[in-house]
């Protein structure tokens, strides 16, 4: 039982080692245990994120359809317009455009935005994750 005093002791000793020593670029005036500020997302995150759709669609400037209609330059694009691609008559029947708007509600839960939609994907439920993808879309429509 006498062990335990010293292991103790010597726990705390090394707890303390290297406190201090971040270099003045890695500090941070966030309290210890404060979650870290959100990463603004990016095309390129987007990219990553997009990994998830390449079973269904492709993205490539006159890229075939595949199960899902070709994606490059859905940003703008009429909902249900893409040349040569068979699609539902509940998404024929949706009517507007492929703007942030409704790409963010369309990609958070595709059946719940367009029910009847063949579209069986449940969804992107993150925010920035959705938000990296459209940017990623829009950067590809150009």
């Amino acid at each position: 039982m006498r062990l335990a005093p010293v292991v103790l002791a010597g726990a705390l000793a090394l707890a303390g080692c290297g406190k201090g020593d971040k270099p003045a670029a890695e500090t941070t005036d966030a309290p210890s245990g404060a979650p870290a500020a959100p990463v603004e997302p990016t095309a390129a995150m987007g990219e990553q994120i997009f990994k998830r759709c390449v079973a269904c669609h492709t993205i490539d400037k006159g890229g075939n359809n595949a199960i899902g209609p070709n994606l490059h330059g859905v940003v703008g694009r009429a909902v249900g317009s893409h040349a040569g691609f068979s699609y539902s008559s509940a998404m024929k029947a949706k009517g507007g455009v492929w703007d942030d708007t409704a790409l963010d509600a369309y990609l958070k839960s595709p059946m719940k935005a367009i029910p009847g939609t063949r579209m069986a994907f449940a969804g992107i439920p993150d925010d920035a994750d959705r938000k990296a993808l459209i940017l990623y879309l829009d950067e590809q429509s150009k």
